[in-house]
Parts: structure tokens; sequence; C-alpha cells
């Protein structure tokens, strides 16, 4: 009877070990394909019509200082930072040109202010 007990928890190790090994591979994998690729730069020439004509209307004044695209699960999207002063902004379009989002702006602090 103990030798059956003992074959019955060795096969039952066997089995989680094996099902410990199946699910890394199976993670990994999954964090390869959602992997982001680098940023290509764009000229501001090439962007989309649409993008061009958001800048003008939306942000009228500000300048488009660099242009990338991003495509990452085989989605491309635009990252358009524009200055207007010292102020700075990073808008993302996707690959029509539709607006998507604003990450953030950028303002320098001002001179008086105190650092924490």
């Amino acid at each position: 009877m103990k030798k059956v007990l003992f074959i019955m928890v060795l096969l039952m190790s066997a089995l989680v070990i094996n099902a410990q090994t199946t699910t890394k591979t199976t993670k990994s994998t999954a964090t390869t394909t959602t992997a982001k690729s680098a940023p290509t730069p764009v000229k501001v020439a090439d962007l989309p019509k649409p993008i061009t004509d958001n800048i003008a209307k939306d942000y009228a004044g500000f300048t488009v200082k660099d242009a990338s695209s991003v495509t990452a699960n085989n989605v491309t999207t635009y990252h358009v930072v524009v200055t207007k002063g010292a102020s700075t902004e990073t808008l993302v379009y996707d690959g029509s040109g539709k607006f998507l989002k604003k990450l953030g702006s950028k303002a320098p602090a001002h001179k008086t202010a105190k650092k924490k």
C-alpha cells in the first residue's frame, strides 16, 4: 500500500511540474506578441493631412517640433510634439489621422518656485 501511495505522489508531482512549465511558456509567448516597436521619426510634410489640419484648427499658433509613428499589434499611431512659446504638448493620432488623446503638457516651472 505504501508503494502505491508513493507512486501516486510521484506522478502527481510530475504533473504539477509539467503544468507549471507549460504556463510559463504561454505567458512568455504572449508578451512577445504584444511588444511595442520603437518610434519611427516622421517628417512634418509626411504626416497625414487630417493630422496637420487638426493641428492648424485646434492648436493655432503651435508649431510641430517632432513627429513619430509607433506600430504596436499591427496598429499605427502618430505621436506629434507641438510647441508654443515655452509650453510643449504631445498629441496622439490614429493611422487615419483621428485625434486620440493628449499625453501631457510640459511647461517650465516659474523661476521663483520653491523646490521640495
